[in-house]
């Protein structure tokens, strides 16, 4: 017969929650095992049943059917049933969406991405880009609206603790998360983020801040946002502006928001357009569209000495804007993030070198991420997750129950 599992009484339901916690983190567990949560043995196994009940924790072979036990009687071993459902993360940037389904341990399932036309960012297109990209790759993975529980969506904008923007000049912040929280109705919980934050979340979760109570994730290729991590938690502040990086338009040295790659690009392409490259060098012979930043890392890579020089000056820059964050923030570890991080070597070897004049502080450490340009989904289905805890014992599950 099947029945139906209302959601718990406030009680059980913190009991249900620390124990389902403890699952959530343990990987294969024993009731044993679960008992340091602080409830008896019988307790502890009647919660287990329960989620069992509830669809989130499976029951597993037990130690002797799997090899790992021979004498006496094999205890029964438990582990997160990580398809009871699904989570969806969205990188929402300006030219592109790309929308990653993982389970309930960050398995990704799927990861399906779209190309927007960046001076096309009206509202009703970002908000059907987003609509899209998550609903074909719902489909292209077979997945059912129904088994999303969490949407976290990131955004290249500040965003407050209720999923808000504010407009910014010329209304870009707006444009860019034009109501994303209220688009999922049916989807037990939905988070808007910062996309810089987001990145501060997934090196925490598997990057180059795991371990790490004080941190920055430096988003640094078209535009510059920082994801600020102290104490151990992602700062947001009142609008969400906790590193935003607008600031810069009035800090000597730096002058705006514009990213490394972004600056790397636009000084190489003056360089030749001036004179200052002379015809016939590596850097010259490239037609001035495919001078991008990454071009020229590769060339400085290479050797090349017109891309070394510049590369040099990105990594001055990249002090200068370190020295800034440290002394706002003062972490122990500053993590250059996202898609510039891919061949960096150069720029933070340069700016190591510079930072110690640029800092009162101590120095903090100064890495390149491992986790490349798909830093924000990443951080996003991390995220998701985490909202994902926060509302599984309350939805109302069917089971099926022999008999």
């Amino acid at each position: 017969m099947s029945k139906t599992l209302l959601p718990a009484a406030p009680l059980r339901a913190e009991s249900l929650g620390a124990v389902l916690s403890f699952a959530w983190d343990a990987g294969p567990f024993t009731a044993t095992d679960a008992m340091t949560v602080g409830y008896t043995r019988s307790t502890t196994i009647d919660l287990i049943d329960e989620l069992i009940d509830r669809g989130l924790v499976r029951e597993l072979p037990n130690a002797r059917t799997a090899g790992e036990y021979s004498k006496g009687r094999p205890a029964r071993r438990f582990e997160l049933d990580a398809s009871y459902g699904v989570v969806v993360g969205v990188d929402a940037g300006r030219g592109h969406v790309a929308a990653t389904i993982a389970d309930l341990v960050g398995r990704e399932l799927l990861r399906h991405h779209l190309t927007l036309d960046p001076e096309n960012d009206s509202e009703s297109v970002r908000r059907a880009a987003v609509q899209r990209v998550v609903d074909e790759a719902l489909e292209k993975a077979g997945i059912p609206d129904e088994r999303v529980v969490a949407i976290c969506v990131g955004v290249p904008a500040p965003v407050d603790a209720d999923g808000v923007s504010p407009a910014g000049r010329g209304g870009f912040w707006s444009r860019m998360n034009p109501g994303f929280r209220d688009m999922f109705p049916a989807v037990p919980a939905v988070e808007v983020m910062n996309d810089a934050s987001l990145a501060a979340v997934a090196e925490g979760a598997v990057g180059a801040g795991r371990g790490c109570l004080n941190y920055v994730a430096l988003l640094a290729g078209e535009r510059l946002g920082a994801g600020v991590v102290i104490d151990g938690r992602v700062l947001r502040g009142a609008n969400g502006g906790v590193g935003e990086m607008a600031g810069f338009d009035h800090v000597a040295g730096v002058g705006g928001a514009w990213g490394l790659g972004y600056r790397v690009a636009e000084w190489a392409r003056a360089e030749v357009r001036d004179g200052v490259i002379r015809r016939g060098t590596p850097l010259a012979q490239l037609p001035t569209e495919e001078i991008t930043g990454r071009a020229v890392l590769e060339l400085a890579r290479d050797g090349d000495a017109d891309a070394a020089r510049i590369v040099e000056r990105a990594g001055e820059l990249l002090a200068t804007i370190t020295g800034v964050l440290d002394n706002f923030f003062d972490p122990s570890r500053i993590i250059l993030s996202g898609a510039i991080s891919e061949g960096a070597d150069q720029i933070l070897e340069a700016a190591i070198r510079h930072l110690p004049d640029r800092v009162d502080l101590p120095t903090p450490l100064l890495v390149g991420s491992e986790l490349g340009g798909d830093v924000v989904s990443t951080g996003a289905i991390f995220q998701a997750i985490e909202a994902a805890r926060g509302v599984v014992l309350g939805l109302t599950t069917v089971v099926r129950n022999a008999g």
